[in-house]
């Protein structure tokens, strides 16, 4: 008798455990309401909050337009983060421009709603991750960033005799966070509703923007998107473009005004062979002048920049507060250049320094060994890939790379350097109890011919020699590996510890 109890108890489990969960009283009622939209409509004046989550996300996914729209103008959280549900779901153009037109509704209305909540819509996708899911009930705890505000107990007023009430004050515009990313291309029918809802509600909608990427595009386009974006709401600026000199001129009063930007990359900026050396000139003190007004200005990216030639120094004495990343790269600089960067205050709390591309083949390494020196307490992580540093120059900032005693990385592929310095800055460095990976070019005696082919076999007897002497020394954890352009296809051959090879080395 204990045996089939026992057994059916087991089926009986077995059974419980294969049917499907029941659906929550909770999706029961969202789906019971859109299935009868004119009663949604009418009940969200008292839907609890708790209901509006769950049923925005189950109308805007079956694109009920038309609830959507209500929903959005008695939303009582102060943010509703779309651009997070849009993340999961594929927006249907309808769809979202239904709830811009909801938001256009509340805008239009002189006397704000009684639950009106609404300050922020939020679009960009990496933003407000748990919200849906928090509210959806997937998840126990609340979310309190997006939570109403507490009610506060209303209090009597009092009548005062001779006053008349004041103006009533202008009504606080809403917000819309979004990340742009300007390029030419299919145009973005979302952005260009979103802009039309932006130029109508002037004043009344502000567009902001955190994060701002420009690719290929006419100036003339960019300037008109950027006429009507607050532009103090940019922190992280991308200009990825091919312009002239004369183009960054254009862009220069634009870039003026994004007093909260905290990093700026810019790349690919050429100077014209038919501009003349005043305008040239000209361009280059207009551009410049604008970092006077960046404030917050933390890190620096300048790639392929064609006029910091000589001019380091006028682009760096316009700088207001200390950087704490600055990269130059691919990149022509003079040694007058390197000797100022050495001497300017505002490198003295870098964390990450790159000079990845500039040719250091002929200067004296004592500049770079007293900027390395300068940072030595702050830097974090040194990029010195293809700068053509020669031993005798590697020599001289070893001492200051020693000093860095907060170093995590420290890169500098494709610099002609022997093994016996390669052994030298180990030792150099295995002090650095934070300097967890080292990459390094593969050593002069790792070559076959000047034609720059790799003896693999050498470069293996190499890196066993340099592992042997981390264990050795104590520091069997700190990562030491090869990375080396190929002379035919410039792809990278890594080693650590077996070599992973370009096509160039495979068997045809």
């Amino acid at each position: 008798v204990d045996g089939r109890h026992l057994k059916d108890s087991f089926r009986s489990r077995f059974i419980r455990m294969s049917m499907p969960a029941p659906p929550r009283l909770l999706d029961l009622a969202g789906q019971s309401l859109l299935r009868h939209q004119a009663s949604a409509i009418a009940a969200l004046e008292v839907l609890p909050m708790e209901l509006f989550p769950p049923l925005f996300t189950a109308a805007f996914a079956g694109r009920y337009s038309e609830i959507l729209k209500v929903m959005v103008q008695a939303w009582p959280f102060a943010c509703l983060p779309l651009g997070a549900l849009m993340k999961e779901q594929q927006p249907h153009q309808e769809t979202f421009q239904a709830a811009l037109d909801g938001l256009d509704v509340l805008l239009a209305q002189e006397v704000r709603p009684r639950r009106w909540k609404l300050q922020v819509l939020d679009l960009r996708k990496n933003a407000h991750q748990d919200f849906w899911t928090v509210w959806s009930g997937t998840r126990a705890s609340m979310y309190s960033l997006l939570e109403p505000e507490v009610a506060q107990p209303m209090k009597k007023k009092r009548k005062v005799d001779g006053c008349k009430p004041g103006p009533k004050p202008p009504l606080a515009p809403v917000e819309v966070l979004i990340d742009l990313c300007l390029k030419e291309g299919t145009p973005d029918e979302s952005l260009a509703y979103l802009i039309q809802k932006v130029q109508q509600r002037k004043g009344l909608l502000h567009l902001c923007c955190k994060k701002l990427k420009i690719f290929a595009m006419p100036i003339q386009n960019i300037k008109k998107i950027l006429k009507i974006v607050q532009l103090d709401s940019i922190q992280d600026l991308e200009v990825n473009c091919t312009w002239k000199l004369s183009t960054l001129g254009k862009f220069a009063p634009h870039l003026g005004q994004m007093g909260n930007l905290r990093r700026l990359l810019l790349s690919h900026i050429h100077m014209s062979s038919h501009t003349t050396p005043a305008k040239e000139e000209h361009c280059v003190n207009q551009f410049t002048a604008q970092f006077l007004r960046l404030h917050h200005l933390e890190e620096l990216y300048l790639d392929s920049i064609s006029f910091l030639e000589d001019r380091l120094d006028q682009v760096l004495s316009c700088l207001k507060t200390p950087l704490e990343t600055l990269s130059i790269t691919n990149c022509l600089l003079s040694e007058s250049d390197l000797t100022h960067l050495s001497q300017h205050l505002n490198v003295s709390q870098l964390k990450d320094l790159g000079l990845s591309g500039v040719n250091l083949t002929n200067m004296s390494p004592a500049p770079l060994q007293v900027l390395i020196e300068r940072a030595s307490a702050t830097l974090q992580d040194l990029d010195l890939d293809e700068c053509g540093i020669m031993d005798s120059q590697f020599t001289v900032i070893l001492p200051a790379l020693g000093r860095c005693s907060q170093l995590t990385t420290f890169s500098f592929c494709g610099n002609p350097i022997s093994m016996a310095v390669l052994e030298n800055l180990l030792r150099h460095t295995i002090g650095l109890s934070k300097l967890s990976h080292v990459l390094y070019p593969a050593p002069l005696e790792s070559y076959e011919d000047v034609r720059g082919t790799l003896h693999l076999g050498r470069l293996a007897q190499l890196h066993a020699r340099l592992k042997q002497m981390l264990q050795e020394l104590g520091r069997p954890g700190m990562v030491w590996f090869s990375a080396n352009p190929c002379p035919h296809c410039g792809d990278r051959t890594f080693y650590d510890p077996e070599p992973i090879l370009c096509p160039c080395y495979m068997p045809a």
